[in-house]
């Protein structure tokens, strides 16, 4: 298969994974527009088989990038779940506060995706 077809292929895979993963974190912010936890786990699992066939590191960073975004917003959700059990308002902040930051970072990996250039250097920080 010729080279370029498979550099598109990825990226339309990754535009598809990062507007999932879009739509998630803008249902995660709206009050009862909680379609997120299905289209996440297939974005997530779309990210996991693709990740492999990807050959230019600026976009295998992308790959990497998304793939370490919902590991880490997983942990942060898991970690500040029992503030609903102690108060419903630390609960809320504490999810508003990971969906904002997860919608940041898809938003910034979309951007830099658009513009062809490599998610390493940020997340370096996370």
């Amino acid at each position: 298969m010729d080279d370029s077809l498979i550099n598109d292929s990825n990226r339309t895979i990754s535009w598809v994974s990062y507007i999932l993963h879009l739509i998630v974190a803008v249902s995660a912010i709206i009050p009862g527009a909680q379609v997120g936890p299905v289209l996440l786990v297939v974005a997530l699992v779309m990210d996991l088989v693709k990740k492999g066939d990807v050959r230019e590191p600026w976009m295998a960073s992308h790959f990497d990038f998304r793939i370490r975004t919902v590991l880490w917003a997983a942990v942060l959700y898991a970690v500040t779940l029992p503030l609903w059990f102690l108060f419903l308002l630390p609960g809320w902040l504490a999810w508003c506060g990971i969906s904002i930051w997860f919608l940041y970072r898809i938003v910034l990996g979309m951007v830099r995706l658009n513009a062809a250039r490599a998610m390493v250097e940020i997340d370096e920080g996370l």
